[in-house]
């Protein structure tokens, strides 16, 4: 995930966007309401990506580079409302074991 403010340890709490679970996916409104909550391990920076633009016939020439800092996070509990569908929560169970 994008790098995060917050300490190494910190517990952090957000909504998921898809749930992947072997074969089954779960994405939009079958999640509402879901919570994950995980654990920061560190953050680390990413691969470096480098670009070059030039223009033929003249002597232009730009590059540059990107380095892009990323979050790692142990995910510790997925949590759905009593409300939703038996397909999430039996998708949840199975990815918490």
């Amino acid at each position: 995930m994008d790098k995060r403010v917050e300490e190494n340890g910190a517990v952090i709490e957000f909504e998921p966007v898809l749930l992947v679970d072997g074969d089954s996916v779960i994405a939009g409104p079958a999640l509402a309401g879901a919570k994950v909550t995980a654990t920061i391990v560190g953050v680390e920076s990413g691969p470096k990506i480098r670009a070059l633009t030039y223009k033929s016939k003249s002597i232009q020439r730009k590059r540059w580079g990107h380095r892009q800092w990323y979050t790692t996070v142990e995910i510790n509990k997925i949590t759905t409302k009593a409300a939703k569908a038996a397909k999430v929560a039996k998708a949840v169970e199975t990815v918490e074991a």
